[in-house]
């Protein structure tokens, strides 16, 4: 069934139009000018606008531009009087999808609509498909990178950790991945699909925290046609678009109680419906969770079911920060280099014992995400083959060493960088309130006695991912 606008200036024809088409089970509603029928279609909408080309007032060209500007989406079929085709051609260069000559039988017009209607039906239908196929591309392009290769180590704790994500691959259970902010997650959870039985299925990602209840909702399960405001389509979600593959669940400490309970039946039952729908989707893909906070903490922290926790901590992996396994700086330093040399259009080839001892005297509190970040920076620094220390920005100023307490400090004879002076202050501060709150980001927010929404504003200023 179609949503049909007549719209001509003669009764009986609409109103004989008007009778056809319902005849043929379609939803119609008609105008005697083509003011009112654009009104009518503005208030009610339509698949087909069928219209009468002469018209007084406003004819049927003028409808036509009106239709094409206002509501694109609509198609519109031209009727015009023998004798009269050129205004017909005319019509079509404007966007008419046909036309129809005076006088025409009942037959031959509804035969006409039907045909209609069947090319907009399949190409609605592509248009979707299409859309749809760009959404789930992106996503397997995105992810279809197994980054093996980017767990890069030689120290014991990376050992051990190379050791267990041997062990996991092969096996199909559920992982949960615990490590600070920057540690590297997802590349373990990378890792892990890329050495298992579903290396050639998908690894889709989502990341739970940076999703409201209702979004993440419609990202993990999909959702129906009209489920909520703005659901014009059926989408599929991550589930399903990982099905055969691997679905990783980053930050999974924030999802909503709500949340918990849809996730805890698909685990348990391993079918999922969409919002909004009834239908029961049976899916095969195998979790692999992370969390900054530790178990004790997922279990004793207000929200997160214990029976949902159990489903996931079948399989934990711990990963080691950064500064317990400072004898990778070296390797990752090269690492990086390698990886960043061309986007920063750096000579540099190798990094110097200077500038190792540099940072390997620093803290880390952000991890190897952060240790990237200062490596990029000197690269862009960088005018030869040589990583200097000179390069590197000052890290000890960040840990606190040399930079004067805002509370205390004198002004030098030479004067000073407030700006900078402040600015290191509140980032150093802000570091260390994640680290101290485990990368809770209200518990840092109450540490540092702001609201949570200044927290959110502080960690983007300066670049803090946790």
């Amino acid at each position: 069934m179609a949503r049909i606008l007549i719209i001509d200036d003669h009764d009986s024809v609409r109103e004989g139009l008007e009778l056809l088409l319902r005849r043929r089970g379609h939803k119609t509603h008609s105008a005697e000018s083509g003011v009112r029928g654009l009104e009518l279609l503005g208030e009610s909408g339509a698949d087909l606008v069928i219209t009468d080309l002469k018209m007084a007032r406003m004819d049927g060209i003028e409808v036509l531009k009106r239709v094409q500007k206002e509501h694109p989406q609509v198609d519109v079929l031209v009727i015009t009087a023998y004798g009269t085709i050129e205004k017909a051609v005319e019509a079509m260069k404007l966007g008419a999808v046909d036309f129809l000559t005076k006088p025409f039988s009942s037959e031959e017009f509804g035969v006409k609509v039907d045909h209609l209607l069947r090319i907009r039906a399949d190409r609605e239908t592509l248009r979707k498909e299409n859309r749809d196929l760009r959404v789930e591309n992106t996503y397997l392009r995105e992810d279809a990178e197994p980054r093996y290769g980017e767990l890069v180590g030689e120290s014991e704790p990376m050992g051990e950790l190379f050791q267990w994500v041997e062990r996991v691959a092969r096996s199909d259970s559920t992982v949960m991945i615990y490590g600070e902010s920057g540690t590297g997650k997802e590349l373990v959870a990378r890792a892990i699909h890329a050495g298992s039985a579903r290396t050639d299925g998908p690894f889709i990602r989502v990341n739970c925290g940076a999703l409201t209840e209702s979004l993440l909702d419609s990202e993990l399960f999909g959702h129906e046609k009209g489920a909520f405001t703005g659901a014009e389509r059926q989408r599929r979600g991550r589930f399903e678009l990982a099905d055969g593959g691997t679905l990783f669940l980053d930050e999974i400490a924030t999802i909503s109680p709500t949340t918990q309970v849809r996730l805890l039946r698909v685990l348990q039952e391993r079918e999922l419906e969409r919002v909004g729908g009834e239908e029961t989707i049976p899916v095969d893909v195998r979790i692999i969770a992370a969390t900054n906070q530790d178990a004790e903490m997922l279990l004793s922290g207000n929200g997160f079911r214990e029976d949902l926790f159990y489903r996931l901590h079948v399989v934990p992996i711990h990963l080691p920060p950064l500064r317990a396994r400072l004898s990778d700086v070296p390797l990752l330093v090269n690492h990086f280099i390698e990886k960043l040399r061309e986007r920063t259009c750096s000579p540099v080839e190798a990094v110097s014992n200077e500038a190792v001892e540099v940072l390997q005297g620093y803290h880390w509190p952000g991890n190897v995400r952060e240790l990237e970040n200062v490596v990029e920076r000197a690269l862009v620094l960088a005018d030869g083959e040589m990583l200097e220390a000179s390069h590197l920005p000052r890290l000890a100023e960040r840990e606190g060493g040399a930079m004067p307490s805002p509370i205390a400090a004198e002004l030098p004879n030479g004067g000073m960088d407030l700006n900078r002076i402040v600015d290191g202050m509140e980032e150093k501060l802000l570091r260390q309130a994640l680290e101290q709150a485990r990368g809770v980001k209200a518990e840092a927010a109450r540490l540092l006695g702001i609201k949570p929404s200044a927290l959110y504003y502080k960690l983007e200023k300066y670049g803090i991912e946790a």
